[in-house]
């Protein structure tokens, strides 16, 4: 059962021990924590133990809460900022991270779109296209599918006979959906993941369960940085308080 470390068992005065337990930690790891500088400075008794108090706790509680929306390196970059009396950087790489999120959303819509809008084509006659009709087909030119391959957006195999590059039906289909996404404004480096997942998929109609995946981890981390940013605003008051003459 989680201890109520507003307390402790010396009044406001906590052991190590006492904020490890209470957040499953190792004493170790509250100690790693405090060198780093996503904690303060610890007190010190006159035999040297590090002394915490609720403040600490309430630091800790604000790391641990920032972990699962920004990760390690942010979080604590997040508290050290804070720490230095920086509060702007900290608040703008929480602003960086609700960015983020919100580019994966666009991204996610995109996708959607483009799979949506992505009428069939016809099938590669004998299997598989040469470079001119499939270029024809999508109303492009012929260096512009040499401009994925190179991408690694497309993927043609050379024709045994002639040498000369053939599409077969995935080949069709990732250009496809690389040309409706590049209409949508998206660039190559943005697109490169994506045809990855469909890859990975085996296609577009499995697509569908990783899309849903995908909706589900972002409406996670959504809250994640919600939940952190609630725990962050609540250490923030705790300093305040703290800092304030009796």
């Amino acid at each position: 059962m989680r201890q109520n470390l507003q307390t402790g068992p010396t009044g406001d005065r906590l052991r190590p021990v006492d904020l490890a337990r209470a957040h499953g930690l190792s004493t170790q790891a509250v100690r790693n924590y405090e060198e780093a500088g996503i904690l303060p400075a610890a007190g010190r008794t006159p035999s040297g133990y590090r002394v915490y108090t609720p403040l600490h706790a309430a630091a800790l509680g604000a790391f641990l809460a920032l972990l699962p929306g920004h990760g390690h390196r942010t979080a604590s970059e997040i508290l050290r900022a804070v720490h230095r009396d920086a509060a702007e950087e900290a608040f703008a790489l929480i602003a960086e991270g609700h960015a983020q999120l919100l580019g994966d959303r666009r991204t996610l819509r995109a996708v959607e779109a483009a799979l949506r809008d992505l009428a069939p084509g016809p099938a590669p006659e004998g299997g598989a296209l040469f470079v001119g009709p499939l270029a024809h087909q999508l109303g492009i030119r012929p260096a512009t599918l040499r401009k994925w391959e190179a991408a690694g957006l497309v993927r043609p195999r050379p024709d045994p006979r002639t040498g000369y590059r053939v599409y077969d039906e995935a080949a069709v289909r990732d250009a496809r959906l690389t040309h409706q996404l590049r209409r949508g404004g998206h660039l190559l480096h943005q697109i490169a993941p994506l045809i990855t997942q469909v890859r990975a998929a085996g296609g577009l109609e499995p697509l569908a369960d990783t899309l849903h995946t995908w909706h589900t981890r972002l409406t996670g981390r959504g809250r994640a940085l919600l939940a952190g940013a609630a725990e962050l605003e609540a250490y923030l008051r705790a300093r305040e308080e703290a800092a304030r003459p009796a």
